[in-house]
C-alpha cells in the first residue's frame, strides 16, 4: 500500500511519503514513491506516486527521459501545463498497458501528487487521476493525499492552515500524519522520505529519509501520543447527570 501527503501554505509546501509497497509477483518491499525533477534556479517538481508499481515506475521513466530532453516538465509554462503533462504521460501508460493488465485481473490505477514552482509563477499543488485529469489544491483545502488517506487525516483537517501554518509546523503535521497512518496500518512503511520547499527559492535542498526506527522519527511517535493522552486527561468529565441529559 501507499500513503503520500502534499501539504501547500502561503510560504511553501511540503511533501512527504512511505516506502512500502506489494508489487504481487515481484515481491518488492521498498520502493522511493518520491521523485524530484529540478533545473535549479529555473524550476523544481515533486511527483510522488501511488497505485500500480509497474505503471507508476513507466509514468516516472517517460517524464525523466523527456525532461533530460529539454520537453515536458522542462519546457511547461505554468503548473497547470506541468499537471496535464503527468497527466498525459499516465494516460500514455494507461493506454499501452491496459488492455494487458485488465486481461489478467489487474487494474491501471496510478495516482500523482506534484508540487512545484516555475521562475515567475507561485509554487502550487495538483493531484493528477488515473484518468490523467488534475486537481488543484486550495487554501481552503491546502493538503492533497493518495494511496492510504483515511488515518492521516484527521490531524491535517485540524491543524494546516494556508495563511497562518508555518513550513516548520507543515513538515511536523506531515510527520505526524504518516507516523498515524504507521501506527494503524501495517501496509503502509518506512523509509519515509520528507521534503520542504519554501516559496521561490527553486532548489530543492531541503530533503530527508527517516529509515525504519529512525532516533528522531520514534521520539516524534512518544512525544505525539503523550501529548495525546495529557490533552485528553486534561478534558472536562463527562457529565451524567439528569440535568445535563435534559
Amino acid at each position: 500500500m501507499t500513503y503520500c501527503l502534499g501539504i501547500i501554505t502561503k510560504d511553501g509546501f511540503v511533501a512527504a511519503s512511505d516506502s512500502r509497497t506489494n508489487a504481487g509477483y515481484d515481491q518488492v518491499n521498498v520502493c522511493r514513491k518520491m521523485h524530484l525533477f529540478e533545473i535549479p534556479g529555473e524550476r523544481v517538481f515533486v511527483a510522488m506516486t501511488s497505485g500500480s508499481l509497474s505503471c507508476s515506475q513507466s509514468v516516472v521513466t517517460l517524464l525523466r527521459k523527456d525532461f533530460e530532453l529539454g520537453k515536458g516538465l522542462a519546457a511547461v509554462e505554468t503548473m497547470y501545463d506541468a499537471a496535464r503533462c503527468v497527466g498525459d504521460q499516465v494516460r500514455r501508460v494507461s493506454k499501452l498497458d491496459r488492455k494487458a493488465l485488465e486481461r489478467d485481473g489487474f487494474k491501471v490505477n496510478v495516482n500523482v501528487i506534484l508540487a512545484g514552482q516555475i521562475q515567475g509563477h507561485a509554487h502550487d499543488l495538483y493531484m493528477v487521476y488515473p484518468q490523467g485529469n488534475p486537481l488543484r489544491a486550495s487554501a481552503e483545502s491546502p493538503f492533497l493525499q493518495i494511496g492510504e488517506c483515511k488515518y492521516g487525516r484527521p490531524i491535517l483537517d485540524r491543524g494546516v492552515r494556508y495563511d497562518r501554518t508555518s513550513l516548520e509546523d507543515a513538515a511536523r503535521y506531515a510527520l505526524i500524519s504518516i507516523d498515524s497512518t504507521l501506527r494503524s496500518n501495517a501496509t503502509v512503511g518506512p523509509p519515509i522520505d520528507l521534503l520542504v520547499y519554501g516559496k521561490d527559492e527553486l532548489h530543492l535542498n531541503r530533503r530527508r529519509r527517516f529509515p525504519d526506527r529512525d532516533p528522531d522519527l520514534a521520539a516524534i511517535h512518544v512525544q505525539w501520543e503523550h501529548a495525546l493522552r495529557q490533552a485528553v486527561q486534561a478534558l472536562p468529565p463527562v457529565d451524567f447527570s439528569p440535568e445535563a441529559s435534559r
